[in-house]
């Protein structure tokens, strides 16, 4: 569990049932998270307790009275499923329910984790599932002969969220979750095979890329010889139209000259006015 001093922002306190704190800490550090500092500062308390060392109310007891006495903000209990070895389904529950239940009206946000040997979501959460807001589910998936691990979000209240599973990594560098694959092949790919597959998409890709050129080259030609045919008409049309124009403009001319004419010879003439 992390407590920060006064003025910081989050405290934890974290609840083994299986690993002793030197595990946890080594662990973690596997992946990139040195806890070290963090107890060495007072700002992270594990707390580790073996399931039958107590009865459920024992137990239940010695968690609120620690959690009273660090005050935290995050609390973590790894696993509750190892509590179904002390009592009965239904007694574990009725523990959690009013753990969790103190949980929230002490505002502290709690991580419940829970191992299950089979896919039951009946049997996950030891039946205190109703009252957790997040369901997140961990999985193990077996795809061309390796094992690849899969996350999803089973339940968030009033959160949007994914419905989608993605692979998630443990590196030195902490977790990594992938993005959700998207290729043409329909269904989940994970690990190798997915490498495999982007892949064999990416040689699609470049095998396609010859053709595509050729066919980018054709649209280019006829494009510039289109482009140059308007520019004949263009230039046609404006011949024609100022041809058009001096044409005009002389029968104007001649029609201003034949009136001009009669008129002088309507004068020499004596003629009258028209």
């Amino acid at each position: 569990m992390f407590k920060l001093p006064a003025g910081e922002a989050s405290a934890v306190f974290t609840s083994p049932f299986e690993e002793s704190p030197s595990q946890i800490v080594r662990n973690m550090r596997s992946i990139g998270i040195d806890l070290g500092p963090l107890i060495n500062e007072g700002l992270l308390q594990i707390r580790s307790i073996r399931p039958m060392a107590f009865g459920l109310e024992m137990h239940l007891l010695d968690i609120l009275r620690h959690i009273n006495k660090f005050q935290p903000e995050v609390v973590v209990f790894d696993p509750i499923s190892n509590l179904i070895n002390v009592g009965v389904t239904e007694d574990v529950k009725s523990m959690l329910t009013r753990l969790i239940d103190f949980m929230k009206t002490k505002e502290i946000t709690t991580i419940c984790t829970s191992l299950v040997d089979i896919e039951d979501e009946r049997q996950t959460g030891q039946g205190a599932s109703s009252l957790i807001d997040t369901w997140i589910r961990l999985r193990m998936f077996e795809i061309d002969g390796e094992r690849n691990r899969g996350i999803s979000v089973i339940k968030s209240r009033g959160m949007k969220h994914s419905n989608q599973i993605r692979e998630y990594l443990l590196t030195d560098r902490g977790v990594r979750i992938l993005d959700v694959y998207l290729g043409a092949r329909a269904g989940l790919l994970m690990g190798s095979a997915r490498a495999a597959q982007e892949a064999r998409e990416g040689e699609l890709m470049l095998a396609s890329d010859p053709e595509n050129e050729r066919k980018k080259r054709m649209l280019e030609r006829k494009l510039l010889s289109l482009k140059a045919n308007m520019d004949l008409l263009h230039s046609e049309l404006e011949s024609e139209e100022a041809e058009l124009e001096l044409l005009v403009k002389e029968d104007k001319k001649r029609s201003q000259e034949l009136a001009q004419n009669r008129g002088e010879m309507a004068r020499t003439r004596n003629a009258d006015a028209s």
